[in-house]
């Protein structure tokens, strides 16, 4: 893990992001339950004090971190989408994201959605990210479908928010399928159901060039 230079005292963001660091490596080796927040500032090289001056508990930081991947999944889908030019342009991009394996961060939401449907405390602030995930997912959908309108099979053009559901929910279903038997997902089979849902938008409007 990178250190920060030697005889200064780290920056609050530094010692967050080495924290984050460090609780990714911990629960991919121990999983969310076997994980303690004394084993993180043991891989961070911090105390425990540390740690809770950035977290105020073990879920707080682990939501956080699952958080942070999340977010770089989208951003990535982001950049994708800005430079894409047509729609099976983008749709190409979008789904080489989707179909990019991410064991971690497929546990942790794992382990997290397992908590949050059995304790209510637990639920609130993963319901609360995950609506946060949706919503960056639905404007970056909102900002592509202004330019490239798409319809789904009955004709209606989609709504960026129930567009966003379906592109999380895809990623997340063939993600859980490919963890413990990675040739359970074909190749180019993202693709073809990105395709799939945008295909009837083409169909009527020919001259498009969607």
């Amino acid at each position: 893990m990178a250190g920060v230079t030697e005889g200064r005292r780290p920056r609050r963001d530094e010692v967050r992001a080495r924290v984050l660091e460090a609780a990714a490596e911990v629960v991919a080796e121990r999983g969310l339950a076997g994980a303690s927040l004394d084993q993180v500032a043991a891989a961070a090289g911090f105390t425990k004090g540390a740690v809770y001056s950035n977290f105020a508990s073990k879920d707080e930081l682990f939501l956080a971190l699952l958080e942070e991947h999340s977010a770089r999944r989208i951003a990535a889908v982001e950049r994708a989408l800005d430079r894409a030019r047509d729609v099976p342009e983008a749709l190409a991009a979008v789904a080489a994201e989707l179909g990019r394996p991410d064991a971690g961060t497929q546990l942790l939401l794992v382990e997290f959605w397992q908590r949050a449907v059995r304790d209510p405390e637990v639920r609130a602030p993963f319901v609360g990210t995950r609506r946060a995930l949706r919503a960056r997912v639905a404007d970056a959908a909102a900002a592509f479908l202004a330019a490239h309108p798409a319809r789904d099979g009955d004709g209606r053009p989609w709504d960026p928010a129930e567009l966003a559901v379906v592109l999380v929910a895809l990623a997340n279903g063939l993600a859980l399928e490919a963890l413990p038997d990675p040739e359970a997902v074909p190749e180019g089979v993202v693709d073809r159901v990105l395709r799939t849902l945008v295909a009837h938008d083409r169909a009527h409007h020919p001259g498009s060039g969607q």
